[in-house]
């Protein structure tokens, strides 16, 4: 069980790193319109609380056997 919940965490961790990334969605101009300011700071939280929740089940998880 403690592979799992690290595999998913670790999913999220990345997941959530990438979205912060990725958050603003333009494309150097090469595709059209960015996403909105509003967008933008949606999809950062989002993968801000993905972050946050994969990081805080490999903190919990550590001493767990």
């Amino acid at each position: 069980m403690k592979m799992i919940l690290n595999t998913v965490a670790i999913v999220l961790l990345f997941g959530g790193l990438v979205m912060m990334a990725g958050s603003a969605g333009d494309c150097d101009g090469a595709c059209g319109p960015g996403n909105t300011i509003g967008q933008m700071v949606m999809y950062a939280l989002m993968g801000l609380a993905a972050f946050g929740t994969g990081a805080a089940i490999l903190i919990s998880n550590e001493g767990s056997n």
